[in-house]
């Protein structure tokens, strides 16, 4: 996970705007949740437990247009570039084998 394992918190950021959360919509996106999570807090990746809530989707709406594929379409802003990219790498590079398409 790209995460702080720490209750609603995201970095420096604070507040249950910040907490981490899966939210399914069958009981197939439950199961793999909850393995990775089984599977990350088996792994000793993180010295907390990792907090992040599995829950079923409800009350669903797209952020607006300028926040969707805001990382791919502003590779060279600030925070992407010292923030977000380096997460982005790491995920990729823990969880390819995960990716669709792929063996």
């Amino acid at each position: 996970m790209i995460h702080d394992p720490l209750l609603n918190a995201q970095g420096n950021d604070r507040g249950t705007q910040y907490r981490s959360g899966i939210y399914f919509t069958d009981s197939a996106q439950k199961a793999v949740a909850l393995e990775v999570i089984a599977e990350l807090a088996a792994s000793g990746t993180y010295s907390q437990p990792v907090v992040t809530e599995v829950l079923p989707m409800q009350n669903y709406w797209c952020a607006e247009n300028y926040h969707q594929d805001f990382f791919a379409r502003n590779p060279h802003q600030g925070y992407c570039l010292a923030v977000a990219a380096p997460k982005v790498a790491k995920f990729r590079k823990t969880f390819a084998r995960l990716q669709k398409g792929l063996t």
